[in-house]
């Protein structure tokens, strides 16, 4: 390991911050953080790892902080808070910036400010030994590089998003690389508390459950990412990941109909 990664003395380093929320993201962390080791600060905002996440992240150069978790919004809004640049980065720590996107970002800020309010980049995921090409998963445009000025994430709890309050957005040449998942199993994993916080979303709203939506929607997933958006042009890992998809939806509605009927317990996460 480079303990010099991060060294912020390089003339070629870049005025932005970039901001990382993290939970055990030992294994991607490295990769992550090498691929921004121009910016001059790096902020890592952990919520509780317990595999080496942050004492990686201090020896990389990043600073690090540790807070409770209150939301994948909340958390990525208080990292940008910590940032001591205006114009931030934000990224997870299983993503990485591509060489092209690597590039692109040094050379945006060597005459000056950018004259938009936020860049969007193509982000690819990799997945059961390959690059997810379809099935909805490419280009997967993420808005990540913003002046927080004009731009910031929102509140919500789950599948929050960068909003814009003026000025431009422009398309950021290069991709950000994302390692999205460990194994089936982390899938697995990620899908049960995704569809958690998906019922309790809908809950949250008042939304009634309905059977029609418990067998219909996970269905109507299946065809849009595996035939609508090609996701059998991945082979057997498209497949898998349609039915997956599929799952995630079956079981949101299944838990919010739990929800609904009292049935879940009060202890349980």
């Amino acid at each position: 390991m480079d303990e010099a990664l991060l060294d912020k003395g390089n003339d070629m380093s870049s005025p932005i911050s970039v901001v990382l929320i993290t939970k055990n993201e030992a294994q991607n962390l490295e990769t992550c953080l090498k691929s921004v080791s121009f910016a001059e600060d790096i902020v890592v905002l952990d919520s509780g790892s317990s595999d080496g996440t942050r004492e990686l992240a201090q020896q990389l150069g990043a600073r690090v902080f540790l807070e409770s978790w209150r939301g994948f919004g909340p958390m990525k809004r208080r990292a940008v808070e910590l940032a001591r640049h205006d114009w931030v980065l934000s990224l997870d720590g299983d993503e990485a910036l591509d060489p092209k996107a690597q590039k692109f970002v040094q050379e945006l800020f060597q005459k000056g400010e950018p004259q938009v309010s936020a860049y969007k980049f193509s982000r690819i995921s990799f997945h059961l030994g390959r690059w997810i090409r379809h099935g909805g998963w490419t280009p997967d445009y993420q808005l990540r590089l913003f002046d927080r000025r004009k731009a910031n994430w929102n509140q919500s709890q789950i599948h929050e998003k960068v909003e814009v309050s003026s000025g431009e957005v422009s398309v950021a040449r290069g991709k950000i690389q994302h390692w999205v998942f460990r194994d089936l199993s982390h899938q697995i994993e990620t899908n049960n508390r995704y569809s958690s916080l998906g019922a309790q979303a809908l809950y949250d709203k008042g939304v009634k459950f309905s059977f029609s939506r418990l067998i219909f929607k996970p269905i109507s997933k299946f065809f849009e990412t595996y035939l609508a958006k090609k996701g059998f042009l991945d082979g057997l890992p498209g497949f898998i990941i349609s039915v997956g998809a599929a799952y995630s939806v079956f079981l949101k509605f299944s838990k919010l109909w739990e929800l609904q009927k009292g049935l879940k317990a009060k202890d349980q996460g």
